[in-house]
């Protein structure tokens, strides 16, 4: 679970993803191949609706390619209910009439044997939003087997594709720490399955864990994968605190799944932390006891297994009621030295296995983390590795405080992290973990923070990484990556994390270009961020604009002309009504939505506090965050320090419904009585002011 200083600290529950429609098709397909005059063909494609709401949609495409290895695709639909496509990531898409087409953008154009392309789209839809039936790829419909042929390619000569599911990591030189965490990068963490507080890995609401589960995050780059045990539940009283046979023998299946599959292996002592281990400043014999007993027992069960397995001795440690950081630091230096005694004493492999350490909360603040190098210094044992969690600069990181952007603020806190924990240890040849990484606003679901902005977040943190030596661990729960339709809820997310673990990609001031909805169009002028990429061009879809005519850059000034924009939005229609991408010398191209909008509109209403709504047209228009002052200028509601509301906790908007919610968890903290004043920012720069005054459990709302 998430580790930030002065904040709350929380468990990550799993996000729900509601698929409204899911279809599979088995295709056979032309493929453009280089392997002789003629090559077999034939794939898979599954096309699902992940989401989806009055009017539009969310879907997500993955090909899988059954034949000989494809270098450049195109994948052909119609849909049966003459949905339109608004946008699209890892595709460029365009639309005739109900016909679609999507084809490669440049960097996932190889599809091995066996391998599977993904992207996604935003669409609408009226009546019924029926899922495709049939697809053709490369221009020849689908047999539903391998077994047909095409001609030789006669265009872009073939590349050697990187195989989907990579093959066992090549081991570390023996003896080499650095080299062999160098190796994990990238990890993934199966979270909220085995370290799930209740009856089984299913307790909070995750499927059990399957051998397929494991392949396709294999599938995806990962080589390394955490594994949060949560232990309090699963096993017997003092003064043996014997685990579970039938919890530990499932945590070893798992295991072993994992390590057949090539990854570097983690586990751990998770949520006790919190449960029962936090109390050891007043229970101390006891709380060293079981934690005595648990790691002895784990070394036993895990003492031959490969040295990719490694031992965390504690997730996120804390301690309830302690005289302060001295005493802190002291229960934790225990607990490390112990835990390192057990298991170097328990025999086999464990003697030199890889042993992670935490510093306190996992925090990578300066006296945390020389505490962690006292602890280091006085096991002289080379091959341990130091851990901390990294969620962010915490108002982006949950979008308070109007945090709303990627900006100087929260970039320097990123690099002041990571260099605090370069300097004392990776610059001393000692590894380090990030052993989870994201953002706290993913708790609620990942929209919480705006695309761009998020998307610039991850650019710089994995180039950073990389820049520092330190190996990340993806925090996932189940909001990231479908445990059993193994599809990302946002692929445009994971293309530019995957992209990150390898270079830097070009990205941009915004990914949104509003224009008004009547009046004149002018010009518009976006900053490029280059990062050491260089600028190559504009797109929509498979057509490039026109440099000079649609648009100019002078620098890392990027300006759209007013005849592009006027020709791009075509009838105004209020929302998405072109997507642009900006393309560079290598990573990821940077999508540009432009969007049609008038200033939102709200309306009076009345409610209760525990179910207050404005009535709100968004026309196009999203909302960025919003401001609560009293009167006399005070900050109302909870974090009062702040006039600028948590997103999500305190207000969301509903753009389906057309509302904003303002939730209980702000009312609670309202004076009774007083009148509040609203206003909401939207990304086009427009603000709205509303007043909500509450009376007791009666909440009025006006626009003036």
């Amino acid at each position: 679970m998430a580790g930030l200083r002065g904040t709350t600290r929380r468990i990550r529950w799993r996000l729900g993803l509601v698929a409204a429609t899911s279809v599979t098709l088995v295709a056979g397909a032309g493929l453009a191949v280089a392997t002789g005059a003629q090559a077999a063909a034939g794939c898979r494609v599954a096309y699902a609706t992940a989401s989806q709401w009055p009017g539009g949609f969310t879907a997500n495409i993955s090909v899988t390619n059954l034949g000989d290895p494809v270098s450049g695709w195109s994948l052909v639909w119609t849909y049966p209910s003459g949905q339109r496509v608004n946008q699209a990531w890892n595709a460029t898409v365009t639309s005739s009439g109900s016909q679609v087409t999507a084809t490669d953008v440049g960097y996932n154009a190889s599809i091995a044997t066996n391998a599977t392309v993904a992207f996604g789209l935003n669409g609408s839809w009226t009546g019924t939003n029926a899922a495709p039936t049939s697809f053709a790829l490369n221009g020849v419909t689908c047999t539903g087997s391998v077994g047909g042929t095409t001609p030789p390619a006669t265009t872009r000569p073939p590349t050697s594709p990187p195989p989907t599911t990579r093959p066992p990591t090549s081991p570390p030189p023996a003896g080499d720490p650095m080299a062999a965490v160098a190796a994990m990068q990238p990890g993934w963490n199966l979270g909220n399955s085995f370290d799930a507080v209740g009856a089984d890995e299913t307790a909070w609401g995750n499927p059990r864990v399957t051998e397929a589960l494991l392949d396709n995050i294999r599938a995806q780059g990962f080589n390394s994968i955490r594994i949060p045990v949560t232990w309090s539940n699963h096993h017997g009283a003092a003064p043996n605190y014997l685990i579970d046979a039938a919890w530990l023998n499932r945590v070893r299946e798992v295991v072993n799944w994992a390590l057949a599959d090539g990854f570097y292996v983690m586990i751990n002592i998770h949520h006790d932390s919190w449960q029962w281990i936090n109390t050891m400043p007043s229970d101390r014999t006891n709380v060293l006891n079981r934690y005595s007993a648990l790691w002895t027992q784990i070394a036993t069960a895990f003492r031959d297994a490969p040295p990719r397995l490694t031992f965390e001795s504690v997730n996120e440690p804390q301690f309830t009621n302690s005289s302060g950081d001295a005493q802190n630091a002291t229960l934790l230096h225990e607990l490390n030295t112990r835990f390192h005694q057990i298991v170097r004493q328990s025999g086999g492999n464990n003697a030199t296995r890889l042993l992670v350490l935490p510093t306190l909360h996992t925090s990578a603040e300066q006296a945390r983390v020389d505490e962690l190098v006292t602890t280091f210094n006085t096991l002289n044992d080379r091959n341990l590795i130091a851990t901390v969690h990294f969620y962010g600069y915490w108002p982006f990181s949950v979008n308070v405080a109007g945090g709303t952007r990627f900006d100087a603020t929260v970039q320097q806190d990123l690099t002041d992290q990571f260099d605090r924990v370069y300097n004392a240890f990776v610059a001393r040849n000692i590894p380090v973990i990030i052993g989870e990484y994201g953002l706290l606003g993913f708790d609620r679901h990942t929209g919480t923070i705006q695309q761009g902005e998020k998307l610039k977040f991850f650019e710089f943190l994995g180039h950073y990484a990389r820049n520092r030596r330190i190996t990340t661990m993806l925090w996932d729960n189940g909001q990231h990556f479908g445990r059993t339709s193994f599809q990302w809820s946002d692929p445009e997310l994971f293309a530019q994390l995957r992209s990150s673990w390898t270079t830097r990609s070009g990205t941009a001031s915004s990914d949104q270009v509003y224009v008004p909805r009547t009046g004149t169009i002018a010009s518009r002028t976006l900053t490029l961020n280059l990062n050491g990429t260089t600028f190559q061009g504009l797109r929509q879809g498979s057509t490039d604009l026109a440099n000079g005519r649609d648009y100019t850059v002078s620098g890392n000034q990027l300006t759209l002309t007013a005849a592009a924009l006027t020709r791009l939005v075509g009838t105004r229609a209020y929302g998405v009504n072109a997507t642009l991408h900006a393309r560079f010398s290598q990573g990821v191209p940077w999508r540009i939505n432009i969007i049609t909008y008038d200033p939102p509109t709200l309306a009076n209403t009345t409610g209760t506090t525990s179910a207050f709504a404005v009535p709100t047209q968004f026309r196009g228009d999203q909302l960025a965050t919003m401001e609560a002052k009293y009167a006399d200028g005070s900050n109302a509601g909870p974090h009062n320090w702040t006039s600028f509301k948590e997103f999500d906790v305190t207000f969301a908007p509903d753009y389906g419904a057309n509302t904003i919610t303002l939730k209980p968890e702000f009312f609670a903290e309202v004076n009774d009585g007083a009148r509040v004043t609203l206003t909401f920012h939207f990304w086009s720069g427009t603000t709205v002011t509303y007043h909500v005054t509450r009376s007791g459990a009666e909440v009025t709302g006006t626009t003036s």
